[in-house]
């Protein structure tokens, strides 16, 4: 993963660490592990991110930083893939997941005649939650994956440009 990258555009710990209401967290949100950028924060950061947008309840962001926290990830990295989890995502995202909870429960899975948040909470919300729960548990372990093996073609790529360049120096000083 580009390191470069990420650190451009994550936000930095120190100037977070002067926030009048983060500073009420304490020391335990301003380790310097929680915003450092290597393969198993990110990926880490990845997985709870990812697992915490499947969450279809308010405040995930709040929960993904404490689980971020608890698992010593990428704090930032954790709170902003939440965000994938917004009303013009919600059918894309949450459908998969009332599909598998009705399949997995036995229900039917329902039509509606009014989408209305009665309907969703009363009649679809406990299906929809662990159809939710299920696709986001298999959701973060692969993303945890695929970020560990992206990161590390990236890396191993990096190192055969620096092999080829050292070649043509090489090449070009014994001429």
């Amino acid at each position: 993963m580009p390191r470069k990258f990420l650190k451009k555009h994550l936000p930095d710990h120190n100037k977070l660490s002067d926030h009048k209401h983060l500073k009420m967290i304490g020391p335990r949100l301003m380790a310097h592990d929680l915003w450092h950028i290597n393969r198993r924060s990110i990926s880490l950061g990845t997985a709870v991110g990812l697992f915490c947008a499947y969450l279809p309840i308010p405040f995930e962001s709040i929960v993904a930083a404490f689980a971020a926290i608890w698992l010593r990830a990428n704090v930032p990295l954790s709170v902003g893939l939440v965000f994938i989890s917004n009303p013009l995502t919600w059918i894309p995202l949450y459908w998969p997941g009332y599909l598998v909870g009705s399949a997995l429960l036995g229900e039917p899975t329902r039509s509606y005649e009014k989408l209305t948040m009665e309907w969703l909470v009363h009649e679809t919300y406990f299906t929809l939650f662990v159809g939710c729960l299920i696709v986001g548990t298999v959701m973060a372990p692969m993303s945890y994956f695929v970020v560990q093996l992206l990161w590390r073609l990236h890396v191993v790529a990096a190192w055969r440009e620096r092999r080829r360049k050292r070649k043509e120096i090489k090449k070009k000083s014994r001429t």
